[in-house]
Protein backbone atom coordinates (compact mmCIF):
# COMPACT_ATOMS: atom_id res chain seq x y z
CA UNK A 1 0.00 0.00 0.00
CA UNK A 2 1.54 3.62 -0.80
CA UNK A 3 0.78 5.99 1.73
CA UNK A 4 -0.18 9.54 1.68
CA UNK A 5 1.68 11.59 4.19
CA UNK A 6 -1.46 10.72 6.54
CA UNK A 7 -0.69 6.99 6.32
CA UNK A 8 0.46 4.80 9.53
CA UNK A 9 2.31 1.53 9.99
CA UNK A 10 1.63 -0.32 13.24
CA UNK A 11 4.53 -3.70 13.18
CA UNK A 12 4.89 -6.42 15.83
CA UNK A 13 6.73 -9.64 16.15
CA UNK A 14 9.09 -10.41 13.23
CA UNK A 15 7.94 -8.09 10.92
CA UNK A 16 8.72 -5.17 13.63
CA UNK A 17 10.16 -2.33 12.04
CA UNK A 18 13.29 -0.81 13.71
CA UNK A 19 12.12 2.80 13.41
CA UNK A 20 8.98 5.06 15.19
CA UNK A 21 7.11 5.17 18.21
CA UNK A 22 7.56 1.94 20.56
CA UNK A 23 4.25 1.16 22.71
CA UNK A 24 4.18 -1.52 25.30
CA UNK A 25 1.75 -4.62 24.18
CA UNK A 26 0.67 -7.89 25.64
CA UNK A 27 0.97 -9.93 23.44
CA UNK A 28 4.63 -9.49 22.44
CA UNK A 29 7.98 -8.76 24.26
CA UNK A 30 9.20 -6.09 22.28
CA UNK A 31 6.28 -4.17 21.79
CA UNK A 32 4.72 -2.41 18.20
CA UNK A 33 6.61 -0.08 16.80
CA UNK A 34 4.33 3.14 15.33
CA UNK A 35 5.36 5.53 12.57
CA UNK A 36 4.58 7.87 12.12
CA UNK A 37 2.82 9.75 14.68
CA UNK A 38 3.30 13.90 14.45
CA UNK A 39 -0.53 15.10 13.57
CA UNK A 40 -4.16 14.20 14.23
CA UNK A 41 -4.58 12.93 11.10
CA UNK A 42 -2.02 10.31 11.45
CA UNK A 43 -3.05 9.22 14.99
CA UNK A 44 -6.26 8.90 13.65
CA UNK A 45 -5.09 6.29 11.34
CA UNK A 46 -2.91 4.56 13.95
CA UNK A 47 -5.88 3.77 16.55
CA UNK A 48 -7.56 1.77 13.51
CA UNK A 49 -3.78 0.21 12.60
CA UNK A 50 -3.26 -0.15 16.21
CA UNK A 51 -6.48 -2.01 17.30
CA UNK A 52 -5.99 -3.94 13.95
CA UNK A 53 -2.69 -5.53 15.02
CA UNK A 54 -4.12 -5.99 18.90
CA UNK A 55 -7.08 -7.77 17.54
CA UNK A 56 -5.03 -10.15 14.98
CA UNK A 57 -2.46 -11.00 17.85
CA UNK A 58 -6.02 -12.17 19.99
CA UNK A 59 -7.94 -13.83 17.17
CA UNK A 60 -5.36 -15.56 16.13
CA UNK A 61 -4.74 -17.05 19.71
CA UNK A 62 -8.49 -17.43 19.99
CA UNK A 63 -8.75 -19.32 16.30
CA UNK A 64 -5.16 -21.18 17.45
CA UNK A 65 -3.23 -19.50 14.86
CA UNK A 66 0.53 -19.15 15.33
CA UNK A 67 1.32 -15.43 14.52
CA UNK A 68 4.82 -14.92 14.12
CA UNK A 69 4.71 -11.07 12.82
CA UNK A 70 2.36 -8.38 11.60
CA UNK A 71 2.92 -4.69 9.53
CA UNK A 72 -0.26 -3.17 9.68
CA UNK A 73 -1.05 0.19 7.17
CA UNK A 74 -4.01 2.28 7.64
CA UNK A 75 -4.35 5.62 5.58
CA UNK A 76 -7.13 7.96 4.04
CA UNK A 77 -7.59 11.39 2.72
CA UNK A 78 -10.01 14.40 3.71
CA UNK A 79 -11.71 16.84 2.03
CA UNK A 80 -11.50 20.59 1.82
CA UNK A 81 -13.18 20.65 4.87
CA UNK A 82 -12.18 18.65 6.89
CA UNK A 83 -14.43 15.34 6.56
CA UNK A 84 -12.34 11.82 6.29
CA UNK A 85 -12.95 10.33 2.72
CA UNK A 86 -12.41 7.11 4.35
CA UNK A 87 -9.74 5.15 5.97
CA UNK A 88 -8.34 1.44 4.34
CA UNK A 89 -6.03 -0.59 5.69
CA UNK A 90 -3.60 -3.45 4.74
CA UNK A 91 -2.26 -6.30 6.71
CA UNK A 92 0.58 -8.68 6.59
CA UNK A 93 1.23 -11.63 8.69
CA UNK A 94 4.36 -13.96 8.97
CA UNK A 95 2.80 -17.56 9.61
CA UNK A 96 3.12 -20.97 9.02
CA UNK A 97 -0.84 -21.41 8.41
CA UNK A 98 -2.37 -22.04 5.39
CA UNK A 99 -3.69 -18.88 3.45
CA UNK A 100 -7.36 -19.85 3.95
CA UNK A 101 -6.59 -19.93 7.99
CA UNK A 102 -5.32 -16.15 7.23
CA UNK A 103 -8.03 -15.55 5.26
CA UNK A 104 -10.24 -16.53 8.10
CA UNK A 105 -8.00 -14.32 10.57
CA UNK A 106 -8.46 -11.50 8.69
CA UNK A 107 -12.59 -11.84 8.21
CA UNK A 108 -12.66 -12.27 12.02
CA UNK A 109 -10.66 -9.47 13.14
CA UNK A 110 -12.44 -7.29 10.60
CA UNK A 111 -15.75 -7.90 11.62
CA UNK A 112 -14.86 -7.43 15.40
CA UNK A 113 -12.11 -4.75 15.62
CA UNK A 114 -13.41 -2.18 17.44
CA UNK A 115 -11.93 1.00 16.79
CA UNK A 116 -12.92 0.18 12.71
CA UNK A 117 -16.57 -0.64 14.04
CA UNK A 118 -16.97 2.45 16.06
CA UNK A 119 -15.40 5.01 13.05
CA UNK A 120 -17.90 2.92 10.56
CA UNK A 121 -21.18 3.97 13.11
CA UNK A 122 -19.89 7.53 13.84
CA UNK A 123 -19.92 9.72 16.95
CA UNK A 124 -20.81 13.02 17.22
CA UNK A 125 -17.26 15.18 19.05
CA UNK A 126 -18.30 17.63 21.51
CA UNK A 127 -16.10 20.47 23.46
CA UNK A 128 -16.84 20.66 26.82
CA UNK A 129 -15.84 23.87 28.84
Amino acid sequence: MDLSSFGVRATAGTLRAADGVTLDHVWTDEGVVAAPATNGAQVLHLSVALCILNDTYREADRLGIELAGIAVEADGGFTDAWRSTGIEYSVTLDSTASADDLERLRAAVDAVAEIPRAIRAGAPVSRLG
